[in-house]
């Protein structure tokens, strides 16, 4: 048989002797955030340009080496399964944690800060992770035993430089590796993207500035009138806490990645790609049908509004930013342009859907749920924090504070127009549905 050949970013030679994955993958699956991170030292800069210039130096028969045991075809199925499969997880884990960590006395009054924060734990997690799916290549025995090499070569220091080259290779060949699993792009971009929310975190802005985040010991009263200073206080304490938390959260994933190695088992290579694969087709496909069977039969009518409507607009969420990533994240390295436009949009949406279900004649009960089901669901997969936080933590320092900061500022000059036009004319009315 052929040898086969991993193209992969950074400046590493390609790793030959069967490393291909089995998945003949899309070239933009390339392009996807969630399956780059900090392990290997690049930055996402670097990474760009090492993927770009690999593909321009590749002649197309080393791109056509190797038996394709999955087709195109059948991995872009696997790949949308799971990521309809994990958005409806996330979604559910996000929604289920809010109702669980609002309570009278609770230290912070804006509950999806939870759900943002384990989300980008997780996605740290997975970023550094190099065992959970070791079996799916075949050159993690050479990752192993580099790794063997590293920590033994202690006493002279040209093997120890030597053998820490060869590591660094290895841990990015890895990184390239896993954009070819459909499982694992289900993690990162489908669970950690829908559990996190970057349009409610900047509605959670707004309402922080606007003086109209009630708290759960206000029993639904409205707060007490404060002056400006405050309310611009407030601001500035949901974006540290969020985007902070959110950061610290994703290195303590990653230390937690690594400290965990050792014990960290693996999934086995049939059980992957023989069992999990087609179980997602299943699965995914039939709990989207089943949330829509709900919201058109409710066993019960709260439902609705809490969550089942949230669950049918979760998967076309997740899918449009899956694919916004695709086509948009490689156009300028520096400024991911793809999770950009997906936050914003979400943002953006979120603001207009708030907009109707709080003004007077939203259309009774049943348009005030399907509107919060567009905001939990829709809004909320469509956007994401954990993915967010990792470009920011791949980026150079510069870039990084452009990117992080043009974000918020703009989302939240977009939540002012939208939601401020509403909240500083008639004011926000009473919800028709429960919240």
């Amino acid at each position: 048989m052929a040898s086969d050949t991993i193209a992969r970013p950074g400046n590493g030679p390609a790793t030959t002797d069967n490393d291909a994955s089995p998945y003949d993958v899309p070239d933009r699956y390339e392009d996807l955030d969630e399956e780059v991170g900090g392990a290997t030292g690049d930055t996402l800069d670097d990474i760009r340009r090492g993927e770009a210039a690999q593909q321009q130096h590749t002649p197309p028969e080393e791109k056509a080496q190797g038996t394709v045991q999955v087709s195109r075809l059948a991995t872009q199925l696997y790949t949308l399964s799971h990521l309809v499969l994990f958005s409806l997880l996330g979604t559910l884990a996000r929604v289920g944690l809010s109702h669980l960590t609002t309570y009278p006395g609770a230290p912070t009054i804006f509950p999806t800060l939870w759900a943002n924060v384990g989300g980008s734990l997780v996605m740290g997690f997975l970023t550094e992770d190099r065992k959970l799916f070791r079996h799916e290549w075949g050159a993690t025995s050479t990752y192993d035993q580099l790794l063997r090499r590293a920590r033994a070569a202690k006493t002279d220091n040209n093997d120890e430089k030597r053998a820490s080259i060869d590591l660094a290779a290895a841990k990015r060949a890895h990184l390239a590796t896993k954009k070819t699993i459909p499982l694992y792009i289900g993690l990162a971009t489908g669970f950690c993207g829908s559990f996190t929310s970057f349009s409610t975190f900047i509605r959670d802005v707004f309402l922080a500035l606007s003086n109209d985040m009630v708290s759960p010991d206000l029993h639904g009263l409205a707060p007490p009138h404060r002056n400006g200073g405050y309310s611009f206080m407030a601001l500035l304490a949901v974006v540290i806490e969020t985007v902070g938390l959110s950061v610290g959260a994703y290195v303590a994933g990653m230390h937690l990645g690594a400290a965990l190695e050792p014990h960290t088992p693996s999934i086995p290579f049939r059980l992957g790609r023989g069992v999990i694969d087609k179980l997602a087709v299943l699965l995914g496909w039939g709990c989207w049908l089943g949330a829509v069977l709900l919201a058109i039969f409710p066993p019960h009518d709260r439902w609705r509004g809490t969550v089942v409507f949230a669950l049918v607009f979760a998967p076309l969420g997740c899918l449009a930013r899956f694919y916004l990533s695709m086509l948009l994240n490689s156009r300028r390295p520096s400024f991911p342009l793809g999770t950009f436009a997906a936050n914003m949009l979400g943002t953006a949406v979120l603001g207009m859907a708030w907009d109707i279900a709080h003004s007077t004649g939203a259309g009774g009960v049943l348009g005030c749920q399907l509107l919060q089901g567009i905001e939990d669901g829709f809004c909320g997969c469509l956007t994401t924090v954990s993915t967010w936080v990792s470009e920011l933590s791949s980026l150079r320092r510069k870039s990084a504070y452009i990117y992080g900061t043009v974000s918020v500022v703009l989302a939240t000059v977009l939540m002012i127009v939208i939601m401020g036009s509403l909240r500083w004319t008639q004011g926000f009315a009473p919800l028709q549905c429960h919240p």
